[in-house]
């Protein structure tokens, strides 16, 4: 086997060490906290302790998810660890003492939250900083390898030569690429004696436009390197795992090879829960809805200026037509001389319409579609037909997304909120078939919390 002396840490391992260190982090500071400080919120002597500290952790896993604080990028940024600390911690603290008959009862004196926050969240903010110095180092980087044309590895390796996770020992191709280094032709490199000195973590592959002599001589190597223990995998395997969308060489005749639905699509119980998720949040919704109705009239009427809902058909699952319901967030007859796509920064949004955009509160008159049935909560987002037609024609795996039924959010629409464009269009498509490909409860939760992150960060468009 080959001796490897890399100390790579990947994606998930760093997720799950986050995690863990911070729930143990929390759970030791209280404790010394009652036993050395003034601290008396949580007694740790008294029975009902493993329900407290599970419910604490509950909270602050979930609103550490929301506020970003387990976001590898997150993580390298001093700033942006402080903000979503601060953020988690405070949004756990506010539930906590505010969950009744689950957490301890309120103090009688109130500086014992002050504590609780700052001792959830102070030691958190010095074991992150430490987190930076230590790990954020290149020797804890995945040392990897490219094999391909340049033309297809190009953009990948621009966009994984400055991040935190891969260190790019070297490319094999066919001509060398301006700003990477690591440069070796493909005629003339030797991969074994190469690899075993630089102890390389992966082989990423691309044989596309090589000749079958050259096909032929690289097979013998990788099987060699397989051998010894190198993980050797596909460059669109690659691609999917580093971006969250299909490929677009999966868009082809052949597509049906790499393109299949998630065994979910299947699945009873996935699919009885999901509903019963769907309708449960939408009562939800509307119920909310309908307390802000009168501010929404309010502002509708200053910075609108006509109706507040309006209608549109879409195109929902099996390419059926249902009516849409939104709030108006555009002038009026914003589309006289036809349909156009919306765009970033869109003259015809009104400034309240902004908001509304921003928020995501123009979707939410959309629950009532959930609750007819036409809707889910996760999902491709609807499309006119208008604008269906005319994809369909010039891209003909349009069609597929139609599939499952689609959503008020979805991945595409937190990855990729814009598409303008006909290649927007292309890309945006592709995350839309990667969820359809990999849809599960996981991704589902993924979704609503970049939903929730978006929309408290007021990303949304």
């Amino acid at each position: 086997m080959l001796d490897k002396k890399s100390s790579y840490y990947n994606l998930s391992e760093r997720k799950f060490l986050l995690r863990v260190v911070d729930i143990l982090l929390v759970t030791v500071c209280l404790f010394l906290a009652t036993l050395f400080l003034n601290f008396s919120y949580l007694n740790f002597s008294k029975e009902p302790i493993f329900t407290w500290i599970f419910l604490l952790i509950f909270y602050y896993l979930i609103f550490g998810e929301v506020f970003q604080l387990y976001n590898l990028n997150v993580s390298n940024n001093r700033y942006l660890i402080v903000r979503s600390v601060v953020l988690t911690a405070f949004s756990t603290t506010i539930f906590y003492i505010f969950t009744p008959f689950i957490s301890p009862e309120l103090p009688t004196n109130r500086l014992q939250i002050v504590y609780f926050f700052l001792l959830i969240s102070v030691p958190i903010i010095l074991w992150r900083f430490l987190y930076t110095w230590l790990i954020f180092s290149p020797k804890f980087f995945k040392n990897i390898v490219f094999i391909g044309k340049s033309e297809r590895i190009e953009k990948i390796l621009n966009k994984i030569k400055n991040d935190n996770f891969h260190n790019v020992i070297s490319y094999i191709s066919d001509k060398e690429i301006t700003g990477i280094n690591g440069f070796q032709n493909i005629s003339s490199a030797k991969l074994d004696s190469f690899i075993k000195k630089s102890y390389i973590t992966e082989v990423i592959v691309s044989k596309a436009g090589f000749s079958k002599e050259i096909i032929d001589s690289l097979n013998k190597e990788l099987i060699l390197l397989f051998e010894k223990g190198v993980n050797i995998i596909s460059y669109e395997g690659f691609y999917e795992d580093l971006t969250g969308r299909v490929p677009k060489e999966y868009l082809d005749h052949n597509f049906y090879k790499y393109i299949n639905f998630s065994k979910n699509n299947e699945n009873r119980f996935y699919l009885f829960w999901v509903r019963f998720i769907d309708i449960a949040i939408s009562l939800f919704g509307l119920i909310s809805f309908t307390v802000l109705i009168p501010l929404l009239l309010l502002g509708n009427l200053i910075g609108n200026r006509g109706p507040l809902f309006y209608t549109q058909i879409r195109v929902g699952e099996n390419g059926k037509f249902f009516k849409i319901y939104k709030l108006r967030s555009m002038v009026k007859n914003a589309e006289i001389n036809g349909a156009v796509w919306a765009k970033k920064n869109d003259a015809r949004i009104t400034s309240f319409g902004k908001f509304l955009r921003n928020t995501r509160l123009d979707e939410v008159p959309q629950f009532f579609n959930i609750l007819k049935g036409e809707m889910s909560i996760i999902g491709p987002r609807p499309e006119r037909p208008e604008f269906v037609k005319d994809l369909e024609d010039k891209i003909p795996f349009y069609a597929i997304r139609h599939v499952v039924r689609p959503g008020l959010t979805g991945w595409a629409q937190v990855n990729y909120p814009y598409a303008s464009t006909l290649e927007e269009q292309r890309i945006k498509l592709r995350y839309d078939l990667y969820y359809i490909k990999e849809r599960n409860s996981f991704l589902d939760f993924k979704i609503l919390i970049k939903t929730i992150t978006t929309i408290l960060y007021y990303r949304g468009q």
